[in-house]
């Protein structure tokens, strides 16, 4: 049986080790963010977090999550009590039909973790792999921008003010 950290929480696995993480996801935990776009890791709907990096779950046998940190958007916050990340994209209004947008925040999550002052070029370069026809990706931009302003950690001298 196969365990992963999921969202925090220490979770078993029923399922083959072979069966891709996006099922798992999906249908063993109900945690329905992350999309089944192209089943091809070609259009970034899937996107998870595992250990820091941004992954196409879809193509990521459940296996390969053995004892591992998995995040989902789930995991960055609720309807009542968005995240950063999640509160940024609301308030851009950077989604339209949605379907992409999970995967992208994943991406950007994993992105601004690591590069919390990740520049535009950076920001557009880590998305690449997403697909996405609404055109809102000026918006996108501007959350994410908006998200990593909101998740840098302030300077002492700048909380006094």
């Amino acid at each position: 049986m196969t365990s992963m950290i999921l969202n925090g929480e220490r979770r078993a696995v029923r399922a083959a080790p072979d069966t891709p993480l996006l099922y798992v996801l999906r249908e063993e935990f109900g945690l329905n963010a992350a999309k089944f776009g192209c089943g091809l890791g070609q259009c970034g709907a899937c996107t998870v977090v595992i250990d820091g990096a941004a992954v196409f779950s879809c193509v990521t046998p459940v296996m390969l999550a053995e004892n591992r940190q998995v995040t989902t958007l789930e995991g960055l916050g609720t309807a009542e009590a968005p995240g950063p990340l999640q509160r940024a994209f609301i308030d851009a209004q950077a989604a339209q039909c949605g379907y992409c947008i999970p995967g992208m925040m994943m991406r950007a999550h994993a992105l601004l973790t690591r590069a919390p002052d990740a520049s535009d070029d950076a920001i557009r370069a880590e998305l690449e792999p997403h697909l996405c026809r609404c055109g809102t990706h000026m918006r996108i931009l501007r959350a994410i921008r908006r998200a990593a302003d909101a998740m840098r950690p302030r300077s002492t001298a700048e909380a006094g003010r």
